[in-house]
């Protein structure tokens, strides 16, 4: 198999996890929202290291069992790592989601970020749908990027210095038309789930706001400011011909895409572990019932 991308992202993704929800949150979720009262068995599409299932199993009901599909080696070999350390039944799989067929049937399919990446959700929606038992759940959390990009703020800067909603907004929009794939596939699961025969469709949005807080302690300021400029706020957006020239390739003409590159770089100057930063990631977390 080749170098697959994710791979080499493992750190990247156990650093920036941390900037999507609230643990009392998704507790919320499996016990007054979901109801989730029985043992379940549960599979994650695109599980990376196991994130989903490190934050749902402590929350189910003893019983319940873990199976986390993933294209990815050493995201797998790292998932095993840390669940082998745990007392949950788990399972891995590897194999590429789009491919992933089993006779098997699950009461839960879940899957976090994982649908923007795809070139086609719907297909990779009906994959999970197929392997879902009847009366069964399927929860996708994904996100809405111009709905996260509209959050940011900075104290005593213009938010339209460093965020450039309707260019962004425009340039998502070129390339989901170009590849398919879309950074706002948080906000048009519920459609989509609903178009595939889904019920008892329901939205929620997460409850995490970020707060850089300059006269909070050193510690816990430095992991949230380096975790938000892994995430990619606030980093150097590279050299100024290159990106343009990258964005003007994804449809942007001249002019928007050096207004874009500008906001990127206002906020890399001017962001720093002492800046007062607030914002939110908005994930959505959409569910539905699966009814044979």
């Amino acid at each position: 198999m080749g170098d697959y991308y994710w791979d080499e992202k493992i750190e990247y993704l156990m650093n920036t996890r941390n900037l999507y929800y609230n643990d009392d949150y998704i507790s919320f979720l499996v016990s007054n929202v979901w109801k989730i009262t029985e043992p379940v068995n549960i599979i994650d599409f695109g599980c990376g290291y196991g994130y989903l299932g490190l934050k749902l199993m402590p929350l189910l009901p003893q019983g319940s069992s873990y199976t986390g599909v993933d294209l990815g080696d050493r995201l797998l070999s790292k998932a095993k790592e840390i669940f082998d350390n745990l007392s949950y039944e788990a399972n891995f799989i590897q194999c590429d989601v789009n491919e992933f067929v089993t006779e098997k049937t699950f009461d839960v399919a879940v899957c976090h970020a994982l649908l923007l990446h795809m070139s086609d959700p719907i297909h990779t929606l009906n994959r999970m749908i197929d392997c879902i038992s009847d009366n069964g759940r399927i929860i996708c959390f994904e996100p809405h990027w111009i709905a996260n990009m509209s959050t940011y703020n900075v104290d005593k800067l213009d938010q339209t210095n460093i965020v450039k909603l309707g260019i962004l907004q425009n340039l998502y929009e070129l390339q989901t038309k170009q590849n398919g794939k879309d950074g706002n596939v948080g906000i048009k699961i519920p459609i989509y789930l609903s178009q595939l025969g889904v019920k008892n469709i329901e939205c929620r949005v997460s409850d995490k706001v970020l707060f850089l807080d300059p006269n909070s302690d050193q510690e816990n300021r430095s992991k949230l400011y380096e975790s938000l400029v892994e995430e990619g706020i606030g980093s150097n957006p590279g050299e100024l011909e290159l990106i343009v020239n990258r964005l003007m390739e994804q449809g942007l003409d001249i002019e928007d895409a050096k207004n874009q590159y500008n906001a990127e770089f206002n906020l890399h100057n001017q962001f720093s572990i002492s800046s007062a930063f607030v914002g939110s990631a908005g994930m959505k977390i959409t569910s539905g019932i699966i009814q044979r």
